[in-house]
């Protein structure tokens, strides 16, 4: 009897399964740029040109939110690169302090992993036409970062590091320090972290860095174009036409005082030659080449000032900066009498400057962040404001002697190199391949 009742039950379900078939959704398989069209739904996804170890690459276009916390207050556009490879290899995320141009990073080459590249909020393609600068704070930038990696850390599932350059640097040590777990490890280069609108520190560097010699060679240098002012601005004018230059910010006189001015801040960092620089008997033409070498007359012109707004801006109201040395030349300017880098800021806009910010940013770097690595050269100037870490936190800073705002970890000995290569190890965990930079 029980076995015709189980019998009967097994016929009546087979029965009702077979009357009843359950019909099942085809399997949909995305793309990978569906994909990242599905982490940010109302972004532009274009494909860009792949490069060096990547397989795909795409520019994504998203509508950020200019506040956050204020969603009404409306959008713009904002353009981030990203490079692919795998996705649970490690994701070198670049916190760019400026424009972005695509390119591969000195750290995707180590790890031969992904990247992902964002431009700063209002800099470069990512610049309304009309910049609200109420919404130009780091804060903002930081939530648009963590926004970012939040998303794709569904589709990346390896390590990831964070890492940018002079400001770029300097972004990577503000996000540590607000979202402290959003990446594994930092690699923060040349960053400066900047005590006052005109911190003292950069000019203390000038006077004390390298030797006596070539330091009064500097000084020398500066006074002579000065004094060679005619035959210079001449030379200044015939390059501005042959590059199509204009000089209606600044006047020509403003820019080629401002750059003598800059002179030694600018030697210093981008690492000049001591031999190279002309002596009194110079001639003009030698003396501009070389000033526009080292500092770059194209600097003051109408479309880099344009350009350069929004880092003035930040930098003189939450970044801090530095100011110019009129003691050799006093007596020889003629047209800016009391420099200042507010010369170059944006007009009819409040430039109050807070220390707190900085301040508290370096608090936490120094004092509690961990698996941070810092870059930095010797000789360049915005060394003087970099941060020092404790020594009972796990993080390592690494001086390139001699080094410059140029130095990057490819620069070092091996030994060094092995040390660096050894604490991203460390940090990472043993999952993570590095491959060592070619000498």
């Amino acid at each position: 009897m029980k076995l015709f009742k189980s019998v009967f039950l097994f016929i009546t379900l087979s029965t009702v399964l077979v009357g009843c078939r359950v019909k099942l959704e085809p399997v949909v398989i995305l793309t990978f740029q569906q994909k990242i069209e599905k982490l940010f739904p109302n972004a532009e996804v274009s494909k860009m040109e792949v490069k060096d170890h990547f397989t795909k690459a795409y520019q994504v276009v998203l509508d950020q939110p200019l506040d956050h916390k204020n969603p009404e207050a409306g959008t713009f556009k904002h353009y981030f690169y990203l490079s692919h490879v795998d996705e649970t290899k490690p994701t070198v995320f670049i916190t760019e302090g400026y424009n972005a141009t695509p390119r591969t990073y000195e750290l995707s080459k180590i790890f031969k992993g992904n990247q992902v590249q964002v431009e700063y909020r209002f800099y470069g393609k990512s610049r309304p036409d009309t910049i609200p600068w109420q919404y130009l704070k780091n804060d903002l930038a930081i939530e648009d970062y963590h926004k970012i990696i939040s998303k794709l850390k569904r589709l990346y599932t390896g390590k990831w590091i964070s890492t940018g350059i002079s400001k770029g640097g300097e972004t990577v040590l503000i996000h540590k320090s607000k979202y402290p777990w959003d990446v594994d490890v930092a690699v923060s280069y040349v960053a400066p972290l900047i005590n006052a609108q005109e911190d003292s520190r950069t000019q203390n560097h000038i006077n004390t860095i390298g030797t006596e010699e070539c330091r009064a060679k500097i000084t020398a240098f500066q006074q002579e174009v000065l004094k060679n002012r005619k035959a210079v601005l001449l030379e200044i004018s015939n390059f501005a036409t042959e590059k199509n230059m204009n000089f209606t910010e600044l006047s020509i006189e403003e820019a080629l005082e401002y750059s003598v001015l800059e002179f030694p801040f600018s030697f210093w960092q981008w690492g000049g030659s001591c031999e190279e620089i002309p002596n009194e008997n110079a001639s003009a033409k030698e003396m501009f080449n070389y000033i526009n070498k080292i500092v770059g007359i194209g600097f003051y012109n109408d479309k880099t000032y344009y350009d350069l707004l929004p880092s003035y801006y930040q930098h003189l109201t939450e970044l801090g900066y530095y100011g110019f040395d009129t003691t050799p030349v006093k007596d020889l300017l003629q047209v800016v009498k009391e420099p200042t880098n507010l010369r170059f800021a944006p007009k009819n806009v409040d430039l109050t400057y807070s220390p707190t910010y900085i301040n508290e940013v370096r608090d936490f770097v120094e004092n509690k962040g961990k698996n941070i690595l810092y870059i930095y050269g010797e000789y360049d100037t915005w060394g003087a404001c970099a941060p020092t870490p404790k020594p009972h936190v796990d993080a390592l800073k690494v001086v390139l002697k001699k080094g410059s705002h140029t130095t990057r970890i490819k620069d070092f000995s091996i030994k060094d190199k092995e040390l660096i290569y050894e604490k991203l190890q460390n940090w990472l965990g043993y999952s993570v391949t590095i491959y060592p930079l070619e000498e």
